[in-house]
């Protein structure tokens, strides 16, 4: 395949959406109302195995030969591409074998095994279990499926963008993530082709934005590291043959800060009750840093594969970003009945302590203070500075400090 095309583009959306869900598109009243947009999402969080990627995958093996299928497939994946392989190589009956970072959440592993493939842990990031899938490639001559930089896949994974634009046709922005650029390459050239005055902007983690610095620079750029909680576009190196269609169909990048991804999760939480893995939250978070108002905007949600472990710690620093759990220091006498005035004050002004931590060695003289750590609950910001206010006027000065193990 040398070249995307619109006759390609149709193709797959023919043979994909025969296994692919069609995931209709969200009417958020809430996103739309917090900036100034008519926000619509498109909940690839809610795809058959948990994320778009088996959208590039089908279409890439339904492309194959029966040779090249019989050989074996192999992949390397942070997980949604290994699922999306797997089932496809489980459709068609082949073998697969999946090479998987070792940070790899064990839902994505457990998943990946589910669905019958091999599933091998290497490396520390996705770029060096690529490395690793691509030599076993080479000695034992399976068929290597790229999770992103492959014309093949990128067109399979244009069937988010077909979706959108039959449902939305006169779609003004599209946000898509980026992690290696595939998913950004299908959707991008499609949108273009279709109505070339269509805005669509890549969102990257700004601790692997591997594609802002290439476009920076012209030229396909390698990070010296990735540092992000999207592990799904912890990506080094984003895609040397998709590259030139995202130099022309890229309108811009937003990169997105770790610590609004958490804020971003708790939201769609709490108020569309989805869950939405960290990569598929990146263009919720960039909807806030959108310049235009009064547009028809959709925000691709990539993936929901979240493992218990990852789920309980964001849950925990949004909390704590959102000021509704927060930890103070105070100093009080030892005596008896401190312990019962320092839980009034709090009570009084309920708030709710869930835990307390007494430290009687912080001073040499324990007649003249002991610390006492509490974290507690508030209902947000303004709640938790009465808090605050209610210990410093009951003389307990309290010194706010980084809440750990809250649970």
């Amino acid at each position: 395949m040398k070249e995307l095309s619109l006759a390609k583009f149709e193709e797959a959306y023919e043979i994909v959406s025969k296994v692919a869900r069609n995931t209709g598109l969200i009417e958020s009243e809430y996103l739309s109302n917090i900036t100034g947009n008519k926000v619509y999402l498109k909940p690839e969080n809610m795809q058959l195995t948990g994320a778009y990627k088996i959208r590039g995958a089908y279409y890439k093996i339904s492309q194959l030969t029966d040779d090249e299928r019989a050989k074996g497939l192999i992949t390397a994946s942070a997980g949604n591409h290994a699922q999306g392989v797997a089932y496809a190589a489980k459709a068609y009956g082949v073998k697969a074998v999946i090479v998987m970072p070792t940070t790899t959440p064990l839902i994505k592993v457990n998943r990946t095994k589910a669905y019958g493939a091999e599933v091998i842990l290497k490396g520390d990031v996705y770029d060096e279990a690529c490395n690793y899938a691509l030599q076993l490639a080479e000695e034992k001559g399976y068929t290597f499926i790229h999770p992103f930089d492959d014309l093949e896949v990128a067109t399979g994974q244009s069937t988010v963008a077909m979706e959108i634009l039959k449902e939305l046709p006169f779609v003004d922005t599209i946000l898509v993530p980026i992690g290696g650029g595939g998913l950004a390459t299908g959707v991008s050239t499609l949108a273009k082709m279709l109505n070339p005055n269509i805005q669509v902007i890549g969102v990257e983690p700004a601790g692997a934005n591997c594609m802002e610095v290439s476009l920076e620079k012209g030229e396909v750029t390698t990070l010296t590291k990735v540092d992000t909680i999207a592990d799904g576009t912890a990506v080094k190196t984003p895609g040397s043959k998709i590259f030139p269609y995202i130099k022309k169909n890229i309108d811009k990048i937003i990169t997105i800060d770790d610590s609004e991804l958490v804020v971003a999760f708790l939201d769609m939480l709490e108020n569309h009750k989805m869950l939405v893995e960290n990569s598929g939250l990146l263009t919720v978070a960039a909807l806030k840093h959108l310049e235009a108002k009064g547009k028809k905007v959709v925000a691709i949600m990539s993936g929901g594969n979240m493992d218990i472990i990852t789920l309980a710690s964001v849950v925990q620093h949004g909390l704590i970003a959102r000021s509704r759990i927060f930890t103070v220091s105070v100093l009080l006498p030892d005596k008896p009945g401190e312990l019962m005035n320092v839980s009034k004050v709090i009570a009084d002004v309920q708030g709710n302590i869930i835990k307390l931590e007494h430290n009687q060695f912080v001073s040499l003289n324990r007649n003249s203070a002991v610390e006492l750590v509490i974290t507690m609950e508030a209902f947000g910001p303004e709640h938790k500075e009465k808090i605050l206010k209610a210990l410093s006027d009951g003389g307990y000065r309290p010194i706010e400090k980084s809440p750990k193990n809250i649970y």
